[in-house]
């Protein structure tokens, strides 16, 4: 008697789903509840830092920026050999690479701005009809995808 890998599966989840639920032992539910009570009673600081109140978490993020920003900043001046002068002119003006950098994102912002006041209106609502047609269009792909292949199972 051969049976459908359908049947199979059937009679399979079948027999599984008669047999009786095992219990953890006793000694391994009484640890675990330990440790998870253990973690739980942790004081914030000892949590992972997602766990840690907004404000802490704040706080830690700037006092890390500000002690990387001292360190640099002494490194700087026990490289110019405690010279004032030498430590002064290497912190006096912004590196030419950062202007450079400023001075194309303006040229960009000011290029993106003349293309979008040169667009019609209509064409741009036209536009932003089309991406939501288009989303509506992927969502019921999705949405009939989906049926055809999970919902019957």
């Amino acid at each position: 008697m051969k049976n459908s890998p359908a049947e199979l599966e059937q009679i399979i989840h079948q027999t599984l789903r008669s047999l009786p639920a095992h219990r953890a032992p006793h000694s391994l539910e009484v640890r675990v509840l330990a440790a998870v009570a253990a973690r739980a009673a942790r004081p914030w600081w000892r949590q992972s830092f997602a766990q840690w109140p907004l404000a802490a978490r704040v706080a830690f993020v700037l006092s890390s920026a500000g002690l990387a920003k001292l360190v640099l900043l002494a490194t700087v001046w026990v490289m110019a050999g405690f010279d004032r002068a030498l430590y002064t002119s290497a912190f006096s003006r912004q590196p030419a690479w950062l202007e450079t950098a400023a001075d194309l994102v303006q040229g960009l912002a000011a290029c993106g701005g003349s293309l979008y006041r040169s667009i019609p209106t209509l064409w741009l609502y036209g536009g932003l009809a089309f991406v939501a047609m288009m989303y509506l269009a992927l969502f019921g792909l999705g949405a009939a995808a989906y049926r055809t292949l999970y919902a019957n199972r």
